[in-house]
């Protein structure tokens, strides 16, 4: 397909950097939760923006951590895959991290084949032009493949028009890689599971979102409604009673707010029930992280 051009644009760095927030704006649509809280990302997500003679295949990856569970080390093996298969590399950082931190990922990117945009964001809590003049003259000194270094307010879209006209001036000739009218690769049921989990890291506290997964049991799609029943898994009868709450006050918020989500996501009436099941240790057990969706053997 001549003058065609597609390929894998893939957004890394460490946790609560603002890269779900950043490819939300460059797909034009919510497909990746975000809440304040790190580590929200677990997975790989795609999204992907079609136009005439050109395909970008976006993606969002895990923040880069030091592993503590199984499930930790498969998120990292999302992250660090990202490295080896972009046509372009978009690694985000911020105004307020530390730079040393998870140094060997950092390393990685400084040797990554691809073209590298640097995106330091969050700049509009910098306090003055010189900080970010020398945040921007750091990460030239810190990534010298970087083909650029770019101050950004991903949360206000600034400098999200310009990063779009970059990547596509980087992007190579293919032709595309997904149907063009392709919007993701994931099925809806992943959308629903994300939308519910990220109800549970904006309405609870401590261990409790870390310690779910949401796993949707049934999607039936009738004609003037979705029907939907999920389970949230969690690791201690204590955090099921708390995801719970009394009189089941607590689930019931958690979806109410997931619903009128999903409605917005699926423009359509949806019913929606949620279970809470106790599944032990589940982040460091192989075969149930492999039902969830972590490992692929």
């Amino acid at each position: 397909m001549t003058g065609f051009k597609s390929g894998f644009v893939n957004i890394v760095g460490n946790p609560n950097v603002g890269k779900s927030t950043l490819m939300n704006k460059l797909v034009g649509d919510k497909v990746s939760i975000i809440t304040n809280k790190s580590q929200t990302t677990r997975h790989r997500i795609i999204g992907i923006v079609n136009e005439e003679n050109l395909q970008i295949v976006y993606s969002d990856t895990p923040g880069v951590l030091h592993p503590s569970y199984k499930m930790q080390e498969q998120m990292l093996i999302f992250s660090k895959s990202a490295l080896s298969d972009a046509d372009v590399l978009l690694y985000v950082t911020d105004t307020q991290e530390d730079p040393e931190k998870n140094i060997e990922f950092l390393d990685a990117v400084r040797h990554s084949e691809a073209p590298v945009l640097v995106l330091i964001n969050k700049v509009d809590l910098t306090k003055s032009p010189e900080e970010v003049e020398r945040l921007v003259s750091f990460w030239q000194d810190a990534l010298p493949n970087a083909t650029e270094v770019l101050p950004i307010a991903a949360s206000h879209g600034a400098g999200v028009p310009y990063i779009e006209q970059r990547v596509i001036e980087l992007l190579p000739e293919n032709p595309p890689y997904f149907e063009t009218d392709a919007f993701t690769d994931r099925p809806a049921r992943f959308f629903v599971s994300e939308i519910i989990r990220e109800k549970i890291f904006l309405y609870y506290q401590q261990e409790v979102p870390y310690s779910t997964e949401v796993v949707v049991e049934s999607f039936k799609d009738e004609p003037d409604f979705l029907r939907i029943e999920a389970v949230i898994y969690t690791e201690r009868e204590s955090q099921k009673g708390i995801l719970i709450g009394p009189k089941g006050a607590a689930l019931k918020k958690v979806g109410t707010a997931a619903r009128r989500d999903l409605e917005r996501f699926f423009e359509k009436k949806v019913f929606l029930k949620l279970y809470v099941k106790v599944e032990k240790d589940w982040r460091n057990r192989d075969k149930i992280l492999k039902n969830f969706g972590y490992k692929s053997e």
